[in-house]
């Protein structure tokens, strides 16, 4: 039998990847899904395979005999709806921050912890941040084999983490700036000036935004913050050490992360290359361009629309033989955000 899946959230770009990816992986659907948005979508047209489904507006009747409801509408109707979704019989997989420290609602990356889903006592299932679901997949099989202690991680964020708005901001700005190149190369302050950033606290055409999130306790952001609890909490380490900084990038879609993980075991670059070789869901760019190797590497770009994450750059700490260095790559509105929650869901319907 199929299982009946809700999107709530389906005209935002989460939400339309979501409803790509149930199509493009041949999820085991009962029927059409049911797509819901606030009232204001309420009547769009969708498409759905060789057909359009009528968007509904989001309610507790919407509910009634939805098996799965995938949530990417924010922190704030997640909170209000997904208790409700789950009263009336739903598995809920949210992709939003509302839920994901409680301790009845596991937070799960599905090719590193998929065993925590079993642990969901209030019926719901939280999707980790997008940067650190893309540096969990690098991280959890070293951790296995070598027990991870301490991780220094700096996240290269692109502009379209903050949702459409953001890669709008990006592409507006770099065509007003780009004919500009005596100004961006000589009076740099007022280039950036020049444009009046909404979706960011600074132009971010052309430049590189040490601040990414709300600033929260002891002068860090928020999404530094997301990158210490939320990498404690699948990784089952509650002491481990993380030293995050966060920073947005003008890339359209596509997270990077350059970390400096330390574990209780001394570690080498073969014996790390064999482990990051066999692990699900990554895939290993590495080479120097030296002695016949190519040069190989990951980048944001070349990772856009991609669902595995790619991990390069991977070499031994100069200073301490139990540190490695390495720089992971993911697309962040696909495994960083609507492939897992598609990928849960299937884990979910797997278990009848």
């Amino acid at each position: 039998m199929g299982v009946k899946v809700a999107v709530v959230g389906a005209t935002g770009a989460v939400g339309r990847e979501m409803r790509r990816q149930l199509d493009l992986r041949g999820f085991p659907l009962d029927g059409e899904p049911v797509f819901l948005a606030s009232e204001r979508s309420a009547g769009t047209k969708l498409p759905w395979r060789d057909g359009e489904i009528e968007v509904r507006a989001v309610g507790a009747d919407a509910f009634d005999g939805v098996d799965i409801a995938l949530f990417s509408a924010g922190g704030g109707r997640s909170r209000q709806w997904a208790p409700v979704a789950v009263e009336r019989g739903a598995t809920v997989i949210d992709n939003s921050s509302a839920f994901r420290m409680d301790d009845d609602v596991p937070l799960v990356v599905s090719e590193v912890n998929p065993e925590a889903l079993r642990r969901r006592r209030s019926g719901i299932v939280a999707n980790p941040n997008c940067t650190t679901m893309v540096l969990m997949v690098a991280v959890k099989p070293l951790h296995d084999a070598f027990g991870l202690t301490d991780a220094v991680a700096t996240s290269y964020q692109a502009a379209g983490g903050a949702g459409q708005g953001g890669i709008e901001e990006l592409l507006e700005q770099v065509a007003k700036l780009v004919g500009d190149a005596d100004r961006l190369r000589s009076d740099g302050a007022t280039a950036e000036a020049a444009v009046d950033p909404e979706a960011f606290s600074k132009a971010i055409a052309f430049n590189v935004l040490a601040h990414c999130g709300s600033f929260t306790e002891e002068r860090y952001t928020d999404e530094e913050w997301k990158l210490v609890d939320e990498s404690r909490k699948i990784l089952e380490l509650p002491a481990l050490r993380m030293a995050p900084t966060c920073v947005r990038v003008p890339v359209v879609v596509g997270h990077g992360i350059a970390a400096r993980l330390t574990f209780a075991e001394p570690v080498d670059r073969d014996a790390a290359m064999d482990v990051l070789a066999g692990a699900p869901g990554l895939v290993v760019e590495d080479g120097t361009g030296r002695d016949g190797e190519p040069l190989a590497y990951p980048t944001p770009l070349a990772a856009a629309g991609r669902d595995e994450v790619f991990v390069g750059r991977v070499r031994q700490d100069l200073a301490d033989p139990h540190s490695l260095n390495l720089f992971v790559v993911g697309d962040n509105l696909l495994k960083g955000a609507a492939l897992n929650a598609v990928q849960l869901a299937e884990l979910v319907a797997a278990e009848g």
